[in-house]
Order: structure tokens, then sequence, then C-alpha cells
């Protein structure tokens, strides 16, 4: 009952977590460390497979498949940012569940340091570390929740910041009919160190709601993530679009602002995954939100979309994904995960 309570709160408070550009802190937060999310928008959180890279997206995903599988990705984007992640599971059989342990990080790469007149005088390379645990149990057969700590570092020339976020997770499964829904209330938290002295402030909160169905007899399984659920509107408003007088024609400038329809669709990211065989998978998504706020005007091209694949071995899965923001810009990832337990039998 304290949980549901905790829940019907954070999405009445759509006002206090809103996620609106800059005014929140270690946007990091919500960088996609997976390949196999990247794959599927940038958020994928409704399967529960030995995938312990999921697990650190959602606690409550956390299973016995999962452990003593390690993970380690590495995401490369335009302009020289790079972010990674390594992550494990174990089965803590003595306290009824399963434990994570993830660090994440991005490197935005190599930068000059000015002074307020633009005198360059040195380089810096400003980087985010978090650093999580979680545990995740079922509580009854087809139930089960989870929780994740994260602490969080990011350092900037001489300048710093400390923070520290929670994520709360539940998750339905039906195995029989291979359907899956969850809920997930990330990064609900704050700074507790600011850059500069007074200037805490809260983590980018988020909370995302996501389908997952298995067809019977074809090899599909489709997904469905909303997302951004304490926010109404999350559509983007340029600057110029306040309906201002042409200077030229002496008209006014209509100001264009996205419909209900619109701002619904903001929401969802439709995912679908191709189980091709048993060692192949084809993934694809489609981002409505990512294609709005980044599509270049004329040129939209394939913003928003996403694709990858899966490829697994004996020992070792690898995991390729590629996330388009617009023409002008990128990201590839590739994930390797395995099992130490096969490893060591193979030594012996």
């Amino acid at each position: 009952m304290k949980i549901l309570n905790i829940i019907v709160f954070l999405f009445i408070s759509g006002n206090i977590f809103s996620q609106i550009g800059g005014t929140t802190s270690f946007s990091s937060l919500n960088q996609s460390y997976s390949a196999r999310a990247n794959a599927l928008g940038g958020s994928f959180i409704s399967v529960k497979d030995a995938d312990v890279n999921l697990g650190i997206l959602n606690p409550s995903l956390l299973n016995d498949q999962m452990h003593k599988q390690i993970g380690f990705s590495q995401q490369i984007q335009t302009g020289g940012v790079n972010s990674g992640m390594l992550c494990t599971v174990r089965n803590l059989a003595k306290y009824n569940g399963f434990g994570s342990l993830s660090l994440r990080y991005v490197d935005y790469g190599k930068m000059k340091e000015t002074l307020g007149n633009g005198t360059v005088i040195g380089d810096f390379n400003p980087s985010d570390f978090i650093l999580s645990a979680g545990y995740g149990r079922k509580i009854k057969e087809r139930l089960s929740i989870g929780l994740q700590a994260s602490l969080l570092y990011s350092q900037y020339s001489s300048y710093y910041s400390f923070g520290f976020g929670v994520d709360f997770a539940a998750t339905y499964e039906n195995k029989e009919k291979q359907t899956l829904v969850t809920l997930v209330v990330k990064n609900v938290g704050s700074q507790f160190k600011g850059f500069i002295s007074n200037s805490n402030s809260i983590l980018p909160t988020e909370i995302q709601m996501a389908f997952s169905h298995k067809l019977a007899h074809a090899p599909f399984r489709f997904s469905y993530l909303a997302h951004h659920l304490n926010s109404w509107d999350i559509s983007y408003q340029t600057p110029n679009n306040t309906g201002k007088i042409d200077p030229l024609t002496g008209d006014s400038i209509k100001v264009i602002r996205a419909n209900a329809l619109q701002k619904i669709g903001h929401h969802f990211t439709p995912q679908i995954e191709f189980l091709v065989s048993k060692n192949l998978h084809f993934r694809m998504a489609f981002d409505y939100h990512r294609r709005e706020e980044y599509k270049l005007t004329n040129r939209p091209a394939m913003a928003g979309f996403s694709f990858g694949i899966g490829m697994y071995f004996k020992r070792f899965s690898l995991d390729y994904g590629l996330k388009i923001y617009s023409a002008a810009g990128f990201l590839n990832g590739i994930t390797l995960t395995t099992n130490s337990a096969n490893w060591k039998k193979a030594v012996n």
C-alpha cells in the first residue's frame, strides 16, 4: 500500500517532477547505455530474460537467468562523446532476491577552457559517473519488485558535483501468455553538492510504463513504451514561436503548437524484436518525441528511428544498436555479455 501511495503521488506531482530541459541535474541519467536498448528506442524495460543490462534499466526484471552475467557496453556519438557501462548480477539466496552492481560513465571529450573574455587557458575533459546497486525479488508468482540506488558524480574542469538517486520498479509477467507489464519510477533524488554553492537541483525524474507480448505462433515480440508520464506536454516549442509580427509583410506569425493527439504521441515508443532464431534477433523502434525534437526542418530523414541486431553464441552474446537523432547525428552502441560460470567450466 505504501508503494502504491508513492506512485500515485508521483503521478499527480507532474509540475514538481516534470522533465524540462535546463531545470534538472545529471542529464547523463537519461543516456541509453545498452546496445539492445538503443536499438529499441533508447529505453527498453519490458522483457525478463538473461540480459543483465536490462536489469539496470529496470531492477524488477532481475532474475535467476542473470546470475553471474557480466555486461560491458560502449556507445559512440557524434562529436566525440562516448559512454559506457559495466554491470553484473548475483543471486542473493540469503535475501530471497537478486542484486545488481553497475558503473556507467559519459566522457564528453576534450574541450577548451577559456576566461570570460575568450582567452584559452588550457584543455579539460568533462565527465559523469553513475555507480548503482540494485535489488529485485518476486513477491508473488507473477509479480516482482525492484529498487536501485545510485551515487552520481560529475567533474567539469575544476567544478564538481555529487548527487543521489533512487529507482523504483514493479513488473507483472504471465509466462503462459508471454505477456509482461511493468512500471518504473526513475531518478528520484537530487544533487547534494552542486557545482557552485546553494545551486542544488533535482534529478530528471521520469515515470515509465511498458507492455510486451510475444506472439505464440510467429517470431515477433511487440513492446510499447510510455515515457515521461509525469509531464503532460513534453513537446518542444521554439523560442521564436511567439506570434510576433512579420517585419516584411506586417502579418502576424501564427503560433504553432502540438495538438492533443501529438502530445499523446510524444509519450509512446513502439518497439519490435524479430526473433529469427535462438541465436539471431533483429530489432527496430520509432520514437516520435525524439524525431520532433531533433529532426532537421528541411531534411527529417530517419530521425527518431533506431535499429539493431543481437547475436547469441555459446559463451557470450553480442548486441549492436543504432539510434538516429537526425541527418546530422546518431549513436552507435555495442554490448558484450557473458557468464563468468561458463568460462570457469571451459577452463576446468
